[in-house]
This record gives C-alpha cells, structure tokens and sequence, in this order.
C-alpha cells in the first residue's frame, strides 16, 4: 500500500478519535461499533487517445469501519475502503495499477423488519486515487441500502450493496508521465459499485 495512504490513514484515524470521544462526552449511553468488511467492487472503464474504453479490473475490496449509535434508528459512521486494481494500455500493452482508497462520513439509518435491519446510508468525503504515475485526492459521496443480522448481543452480520460517484478532473495528470498520458477518466464523474459482507462488533 502506498506511503500516501498511511498518510491519509493517519488524519481519518484521529478525526474517527475525536468524533468517539464527543460522543462518549454526550452521552455515556452510546453504543459503538467497528466492523470488518470484504466485497467485489466493479469499476468504471477509463479512455485513451486512440480507443474508446480500456476496461479497468474488477477486485475485491476491503474495508474497515467506526460507528456509533444513542438511538434504535440510526448511527453515524466513518468509513475506509480500498479498492486494488490495474489496467492495460494500448500503446505499449503495459500494466498500470490504479488503487483507490475512499473516507467517507455517513449517517445510516435503520429500518426494522421482522428479523432482521435494513439499512440505508448516505455520506460525503474524498477519494484518494493512486497509479503508477500520479496521485490525486477528489471529492466524492457514497450511497448504500443493506442488512444486519444480531448473531449475539455483540455480532451482526452486514450485507450491502454500495455506490461511490468521484468528481474528477480533465486536467489532472494520474495518469500521465511527461506530457505523455496512457489514460484518463471518461466522464466527469468516477463510478464504483460494490457488492460487501462484513462483520459489526458492537461495544
């Protein structure tokens, strides 16, 4: 993983700190939750100059996040993923990683079914994208619609089904090396779609 990430990492972690400790100094009654998360994500295709599309790949991702909840309808949440990819280009057929790693603060609500909690979620933050030439850090939102399951008082299993849209930028060079690009985005807006499975510990 990139050196940059670490960097990112470090400043959503003590950001995650100081919302926790808020809501400890609030209310001794919150309820907080870390969660492990693995799915299959699948990308939107970049151009080129002389093709239509070069087809990024689609690889699982990972992510990691913390929540906290002092009512039975919702909770705040901050979120990492990341997401591990390449693509190929068509002048030289070479192989180019593209990863990404987006943070996002969300609220999510819940919703209460017979057995078990549905769940709807909307935030906002930033997408870090990092290839083999560049790196560039982009305003991006997130939306998801999911379930949870209590297998025990401290364990729920989550499903969900989750979209990102990144605001990209024509001008940026993530994929170029000395005035020479393999690659750019196609549209204004980055897609990124994933099916996850996870596990909530809630203390």
């Amino acid at each position: 993983m990139p050196i940059g990430i670490f960097s990112s990492c470090k400043v959503i972690v003590l950001n995650t700190f100081i919302f926790l400790q808020l809501g400890i100094n609030s209310s001794h009654a919150t309820e907080f939750e870390i969660s492990s998360i693995i799915g299959h994500n699948f990308s939107s295709d970049l151009s080129s100059s002389s093709t239509d599309t070069l087809v990024t790949s689609n690889e699982n991702n990972v992510a990691l996040a913390f929540a906290w909840q002092d009512s039975t309808t919702g909770q705040g949440q901050i979120l990492l993923n990341y997401v591990s990819r390449d693509f190929t280009d068509d002048i030289n057929q070479s192989t180019h990683s593209f990863n990404t790693l987006y943070a996002h603060f969300s609220g999510v609500g819940f919703f209460k079914e017979r057995n078990y909690i549905t769940t709807v979620g909307l935030g906002i933050g930033a997408t870090y994208f990092h290839s083999d030439f560049d790196d560039v850090i982009s305003p991006s939102i997130t939306a998801t619609i999911g379930t949870r399951y209590s297998l025990s008082e401290t364990l729920i299993l989550i499903t969900e089904l989750r979209g990102y849209a990144t605001l990209t930028d024509d001008n940026d060079t993530l994929f170029c090396q000395n005035d020479s690009c393999v690659a750019h985005f196609d549209d204004a807006i980055w897609f990124d779609t994933q099916i996850s499975i996870g596990i909530a510990y809630r203390f």
